[in-house]
């Protein structure tokens, strides 16, 4: 978690009376560090929340970093980034390597096929430092209370962004260096002034994105930097700090109890990293700034204390050891989360672990002088690293790739999806066929229309426009299909493609995430309602021949389901038009993953097939408007999700589920015959 660039310990005994060390190692701050990876390591094992350790990491970081590039300013040695990057990576690499490769073995040994291609895909985004990145695409929820469905390398997003600043703050202070030179301006001023604006920039930046979407702002660099930036600032204001003995003592009690009561007092699930961060980060700014006090009643002697600096040492090997080994612990176990007894091993395991890993791999690393003598040496020292997991990460995609295409090339056998249920099927598939979609094909399980809207089908609105998607077939089709609602209504273009391909239709759609196709409804947020708005209005100039949506709406694991706002309104004001429309009742919708579950426990798992009974509403909330409409066509295909007395996680060898409520491509794909069929049937076109 913490870059291992701090000097080698100094001798025991030379403190300094103030809050700067005359020493450049700060004994007190390794005691920080063990703190901060013990809050992390006890939080996530046996608390199951987040503490709040991961930002004292990041401020420290970006604290011993300020040190020595001001150090470098002061003494007049040029900056040299080159010599610098090649020298911390390579000192970071060999314990990422060493972790990432025993992750990777295990993996084999311990997880489901089912997972390693989400593994091997993060494994290479952790060895570039750019894990944080693809966990903002995967819209990962770092506080999931399950932890043996997290990655086991999902940690690794803190180290990708630490790498990204490393890059990052190492030019601003060259670039500094330079116009101070240039312009003969006070070094440290400048630097007080620019990391001054970073940091009030990226909080207020962090401050809305957290707001507006906290799960993907937890990853995020630029919400990050302050944090960064503060530690910055700390540093560069330090020798201004001159605090009495009495006070820095009472600084560093205040600031160590706050730093271990963050993850306890406050529900950071929905905060972090906004303003609430500053609770940890400024604890930890209170522990920095009381330094060494030379008091016996100072936090200080215990943060010094041989123990504390030792587990310092092992700090960074300790972080990146304990999460792999929880993760993989409780998948093989089958629990979701640690016990004390077995927290407790987890623990121990990690600490021996990290252990090793310092003495026979990190230090011996940081002490090999061969590699400092030039820099190609260095950049032979990095890429070999990187080769050493390179090469096991090629060959497992690999195998990965070769055992995709044969399973998609007898998909149509191996996993029939919706067409196992039809009367009469006989079941082809191949004994042991993985179950579709592979892991590595979730992320392309959401259906999509091949081009942007063109023609007399294009929207005027500049609203409609960017969320309009259509097929390739042209002004000669058949019939005319648009597709409105939210992510609901977008799963079934996967069978809807097929329909229109068969009968020539063109298909468009206009949808909006996390908006159902409705009347004006106070309780939506503005940006819905101005969009169905365009949508309507849209529908009045257009007149399509079929508008498709999603007429109910039901509850998560409750037989609860109703028309969706303003329904019955829609639908005189639409068939007026001469416009038919074909309303499809929800899908049953969960509070937990229902394909994470069934890898987790198995297909046959009770927890992962729910009663029917249990999540579908009866009757259907169509009865209430079945027959009283002209024009109006009711689809129901519930009965091919649920059929009989559950709702199966997996049909046909396919995962039903792509989440907790939405439908996976291939499944819906599977059902395109039974919709086409039941489509004639209530609309009435002739085919």
């Amino acid at each position: 978690m913490t870059t291992p660039t701090i000097p080698a310990p100094a001798h025991r005994g030379r403190r300094a009376a103030g809050p700067v060390a005359k020493s450049k190692f700060r004994p007190e701050i390794q005691g920080l560090r063990s703190l901060a990876v013990l809050m992390v390591v006890s939080y996530h094992i046996w608390i199951g929340r987040v503490s709040g350790g991961v930002d004292v990491f990041l401020l420290i970081s970006a604290f011993l970093m300020t040190l020595q590039f001001t150090g470098r300013y002061k003494q007049g040695r040029p900056m040299d980034l080159l010599r610098h990057w090649l020298h911390l990576f390579r000192r970071l690499l060999p314990a990422v390597v060493v972790v990432l490769l025993g992750t990777l073995a295990a993996t084999f040994i311990f997880l489901p096929p089912t997972r390693w291609a989400e593994i091997v895909q993060q494994s290479w985004a952790s060895l570039f430092y750019f894990e944080n990145r693809l966990l903002q695409d995967l819209a990962v929820d770092y506080y999931a209370t399950d932890h043996s469905m997290a990655s086991p390398v999902q940690h690794f997003w803190s180290l990708s962004i630490q790498g990204q600043v490393f890059i990052l703050w190492p030019i601003i202070f060259a670039t500094v260096a330079l116009v101070c030179r240039r312009f003969a301006l006070r070094y440290r001023a400048m630097l007080v002034y620019v990391f001054a604006i970073i940091f009030v920039a990226s909080f207020i930046y962090s401050i809305i994105f957290t707001a507006n979407n906290q799960a993907v702002a937890y990853f995020d660099t630029f919400a990050r930097l302050w944090e960064f930036a503060l530690g910055t600032l700390v540093a560069l204001m330090l020798p201004a700090m001159n605090f009495s003995k009495p006070v820095r003592v009472v600084l560093g009690w205040i600031g160590v109890a706050a730093m271990l009561t963050c993850g306890i007092l406050l529900q950071v699930q929905t905060a972090f990293p906004g303003f609430v961060a500053l609770w940890p980060t400024l604890a930890a700014v209170a522990v920095i700034a009381a330094g060494q006090t030379g008091s016996r009643l100072g936090v200080d002697r215990i943060l010094s204390s041989k123990f504390l600096v030792r587990l310092g040492d092992n700090s960074y090997a300790l972080y990146l050891w304990h999460w792999p080994i929880l993760v993989i612990a409780l998948a093989w176990t089958g629990k979701d989360h640690a016990g004390w007894l077995s927290g407790t091993v987890i623990v121990a395991l990690s600490l021996l672990l990290a252990f090793l890993t310092t003495k026979f791999v990190e230090k011996p690393f940081r002490q090999w002088k061969w590699p400092e003598m030039k820099r190609r040496r260095s950049v032979i020292a990095i890429v070999a690293c990187l080769a050493v997991v390179s090469a096991p990460l090629v060959a497992f995609q690999y195998k990965l790739d070769l055992d995709e295409q044969a399973a998609q090339a007898r998909m149509v056998f191996d996993n029939p999806g919706a067409m196992a249920l039809l009367p009469g099927y006989v079941d082809q598939a191949a004994p042991n066929a993985p179950v579709q979609p592979a892991a590595e094909r979730v992320g392309r399980e959401w259906a999509n229309l091949s081009d942007g809207c063109s023609g007399d089908t294009k929207p005027e609105s500049r609203l409609l426009q960017d969320n309009c998607q259509q097929n390739s077939v042209g002004a000669d089709a058949t019939k005319t299909v648009l597709v409105v609602g939210n992510s609901h209504s977008q799963q079934w273009l996967a069978a809807l493609e097929v329909l229109a391909e068969h009968h020539h239709w063109r298909l468009y759609s206009l949808l909006y995430g996390g908006c159902p196709f409705m009347t004006e409804d106070p309780e939506s947020e503005p940006g819905c309602n101005e969009f169905n708005s365009e949508v309507r209005s849209h529908i009045r100039e257009h007149a399509p021949d079929a508008v498709f949506m999603v007429g109910t709406a039901a509850e998560p694991s409750w037989p609860d389901e109703r028309l969706t706002p303003g329904f019955e309104e829609l639908i005189p004001e639409v068939t007026s038009l001469g416009t038919h429309i074909v309303a499809v009742r929800d899908n049953p919708r969960f509070n937990y993953n229902l394909r994470d579950c069934t890898i987790a426990k198995g297909v046959d798992s009770p927890d992962c097939r729910p009663l029917k009974a249990d999540v579908l509403a009866e009757p259907s909330p169509f009865d209430a408007v079945t027959g009283k409409y002209q024009d109006l066509s009711l689809v129901d295909m519930t009965d091919l999700i649920c059929p009989e007395t559950y709702c199966p996680p997996v049909i046909g060898n396919t995962f039903v589920y792509l989440d907790d409520n939405h439908l996976t491509k291939s499944y819906v794909k599977s059902m395109s015959d039974m919709l086409d069929e039941r489509w004639f049937a209530a609309t009435g076109w002739q085919r």
